[in-house]
């Protein structure tokens, strides 16, 4: 039996175990990257390295990091204020902190690092107005996954250089892609699920966790109150965590280096105990994020990517070109692919197709282009899609099930405004 046949029967197995709810689901994902490993389908170096993997490593750091903010003043105020503002209103509440999410992702190209900042303002905000953190959480975090790097700012303006990259590696040169290209096409659906994160979502989520949260903000509200000092400490450490994950490259420090020195420092200011700052590391999520690492790297090694990429190009061919019906496969198809793999991945593996297809025609790929960068990084409906779904599950107390409930409709509006937008603007 091949390994791209072993690793497929993997997969199914670990989405039946992760539907299933009989096991957990670090559980599941951790037997998955075990598995892969023992048949050969992941080597063995690759299999231990996705334990250090940088997002690994930064989400336990953010995880101190939150914990430690959870425990200042500041937070509880804020999030009084917050609820005062509002009013009561569910609503209000939640086009700032989602409206906050938003823009922060513009300027941090990872939506780990932004829902970790924002996430714990949020659940102190729905906790004073006797919210369950779980009607919150996912609108939260699928609208900084869905819109990240959409303006032309930070990390976004590096969006339309890639896409070159692209091209140019390819040959194709006659269509490149111009700065505020993508913003063009990518700026109704920000608008949209804006929109649908404040007014949709929440009534579609759980109205309480469906599975213990590992990651208990409110927790650290029992413990003895923090000095002046430690007070101060854990807010400027927190702010200025988030400064420093915006600059990340004009301060040439990675991510998870900024994350685990802010861990650090809360410790060292005494804001945290050791004892504390271990607890607040959710080692369920991290090794849950580590086996979905090892399945989406798994796919790519034995060309399960290359053989759905190979297909697509028949299915451009049998529908003759028609701008919409192509832009809608190159939209679902890297959607659905990156629920399962890596973004970077699947985009290598459909950025070559797409940019074949339209030479062979004469034909422009910047929007096929585009809607593949979108597809790719709008996948938030499995753990293995993105970092950033883990960290969701587990504040949000969500299982499989639940994230599919929640999902759908997002999903259909994501790809019906993407590919219609961009496929008028930029037609083939």
């Amino acid at each position: 039996m091949s390994s791209l046949t072993i690793c497929l029967i993997i997969f199914v197995l670990t989405i039946i175990g992760y539907c299933s709810g009989k096991l957990s689901i670090a559980t599941v994902s951790l037997t998955s990257l075990m598995a892969l490993s023992v048949t050969g389908c992941l080597d063995q170096a690759s299999a231990l390295a996705y334990f250090s993997n940088n997002n690994v490593i930064m989400i336990a750091g953010m995880c101190v990091v939150a914990a430690g903010f959870n425990r200042t003043k500041f937070c509880m105020l804020l999030a009084g204020k917050i609820s005062s503002v509002s009013k009561g209103s569910l609503t209000k509440m939640m086009f700032g902190y989602i409206a906050l999410g938003i823009l922060l992702s513009q300027f941090i190209q990872s939506p780990v690092a932004v829902f970790g900042i924002v996430a714990p303002m949020l659940i102190a905000s729905a906790e004073s107005m006797g919210i369950s953190p779980s009607k919150v959480v996912f609108p939260l975090g699928v609208s900084v996954i869905i819109t990240c790097c959409t303006l032309p700012l930070g990390a976004g303006a590096t969006v339309a250089a890639e896409l070159n990259g692209y091209i140019e590696s390819y040959g194709y040169t006659d269509f490149m892609v111009n700065l505020t290209d993508p913003m063009k096409a990518r700026l109704p659906l920000l608008i949209c699920c804006l929109l649908y994160c404040v007014f949709v979502a929440p009534k579609l989520a759980p109205d309480k966790k469906i599975v213990s949260s590992n990651t208990e903000l409110a927790a650290a509200k029992a413990k003895e109150p923090l000095t002046n000092f430690q007070d101060y400490a854990g807010l400027i450490i927190f702010f200025a965590d988030a400064l420093a994950l915006m600059f990340s490259s004009a301060i040439h420090l990675e991510n998870w280096q900024i994350t685990v020195i802010g861990a650090l420092l809360m410790v060292l200011c005494g804001v945290l105990k050791p004892r504390e700052a271990v607890n607040a590391i959710p080692l369920s999520m991290l090794l849950l994020i580590v086996g979905a690492l090892g399945m989406s790297g798994a796919l790519a090694s034995t060309g399960a990517g290359d053989l759905i990429g190979g297909y697509i190009g028949q299915i451009v061919t049998a529908v003759n070109g028609n701008s919409y019906i192509v832009g809608f496969i190159f939209f679902l198809i890297p959607f659905a692919l990156t629920q399962v793999m890596q973004n970077r991945a699947t985009m290598m593996i459909f950025h070559p197709i797409a940019i074949a297809t339209c030479a062979a025609t004469g034909a422009n790929p910047v929007g096929l282009m585009i809607l593949i960068q979108a597809g790719c990084l709008s996948a938030f409906m499995t753990p293995m899609a993105t970092a950033a779904v883990p960290y969701i599950m587990d504040y949000g107390g969500y299982d499989q099930a639940s994230m599919f409930k929640q999902s759908g409709l997002l999903a259909l509006m994501c790809a019906v405004v993407s590919v219609l937008w961009t496929m008028t603007i930029f037609p083939l």
